[in-house]
């Protein structure tokens, strides 16, 4: 029966759709340690928005703690959803659909988000969308305001996040070639592993960069691992290995070895970027995304690196928000798609696991 219900309301959405009135759509972001609802209007205008940021609940333990993620997904979630409907002046009949993200992530925290998504959508009738979070980061950057004009397809993505650490061909709303992934850690998890070496808190992102700017990069020799090789593939071990050497040594100073992994870092993201303009030469624009990209060291080296635009949406849309997981929805649903509500969410979901191998010149 919900299944029902969702599609005789698709043919409705569709109709607003083609008239130019679609209407709001609500998304829910929960899959890792943020809690965060978004209301968009049915161009894509922000009208409200909310995270709440468990940084101090996992902090103490130096990393996420899943359960403790989900339980603070729970108590939370409900909130900032009437709140960000009550901001933006709309009741859930209002809307057009509701996107929840339905992974990859936690799975405790993608169960939260989904079903409370699901369980609004049927009791008011509304298609569900169950995002690809990965997916919610490539489309970000056509979200309309955030430049001079969206990119047109294809593009590049560059998603460089504690938990991912990609280089994707976006040829179209869901059609996407992974051109290149992280063989060990993610990006952001080596910065925070190298924080973490060197004494400082836990996210050490920020943290790093901040001492990195007080240090002297060529007072080290750090590696830069698969630099030049062919592709658009990643690893990072070896260079936190190189970091815990060095510091077990003690014969540099900290804020030097920090600028010296920020480089390294910096010159690899740079040199695969290098690359996947090659492998697509007819993208339009790079597009990068997630927590790392954040750091300026990293944002001057992907600028540098191609001729083509650097988009970096503002870092409020770069790490985890429900703005994304929205757009990416109301792209869905422009396009006359909605999700049943038997979707699972899923801990692993590739964004590109139904494409054929992409052929490159």
């Amino acid at each position: 029966m919900a299944v029902d219900i969702a599609a005789s309301y698709r043919a409705r959405v569709m109709n607003e759709t083609h008239s130019g009135q679609m209407r709001p759509v609500l998304g829910i972001e929960s899959s890792c340690d943020e809690t965060a609802a978004a209301v968009l209007d049915g161009t894509g205008r922000i009208l409200a928005e909310a995270v709440f940021t468990q940084s101090e609940e996992h902090a103490r333990f130096g990393g996420v703690v899943p359960e403790i993620a989900a339980r603070a997904h729970l108590q939370r979630l409900a909130g900032l959803v009437q709140g960000v409907l009550d901001e933006a002046g709309v009741r859930a009949g209002d809307l057009a659909g509701i996107a929840a993200t339905a992974g990859p992530g936690l799975i405790g925290g993608l169960i939260v988000g989904a079903s409370f998504g699901k369980g609004m959508a049927l009791g008011a009738g509304l298609p569900f969308i169950g995002v690809n979070h990965l997916e919610a980061h490539a489309l970000t950057a056509r979200l309309p305001g955030l430049f001079e004009a969206p990119p047109a397809y294809p593009y590049l993505l560059m998603l460089v996040s504690g938990g991912h650490c990609q280089c994707v061909a976006v040829l179209g709303l869901g059609e996407y070639r992974r051109l290149g992934t992280t063989l060990d850690d993610a990006v952001g998890e080596a910065f925070d592993k190298a924080a973490k070496l060197l004494g400082l808190p836990w996210p050490g992102g920020a943290h790093l960069e901040r001492l990195a700017a007080t240090g002297d990069a060529s007072a080290v020799k750090l590696p830069r691992p698969m630099l030049g090789r062919p592709g658009c593939d990643f690893s990072f071990s070896g260079l936190k290995t190189a970091v815990a050497q060095m510091v077990a040594k003690g014969e540099a100073r900290p804020q030097d070895i920090a600028a010296g992994f920020q480089a390294s870092v910096a010159a690899v993201l740079a040199d695969r970027a290098r690359h996947a303009a090659a492998m697509l030469p007819e993208a339009t624009a790079m597009v990068v995304a997630g927590g790392v990209a954040a750091n300026q060291a990293v944002r001057a080296a992907l600028a540098a690196a191609t001729p083509l635009a650097l988009l970096a949406p503002p870092l409020r849309l770069c790490t985890d928000n429900a703005v994304m997981v929205a757009w990416a929805g109301l792209e869905r649903l422009r396009a006359g798609q909605n999700d049943a509500m038997s979707l699972a969410p899923r801990p692993r979901w590739p964004l590109d696991e139904m494409s054929p191998p992409m052929k490159f010149r």
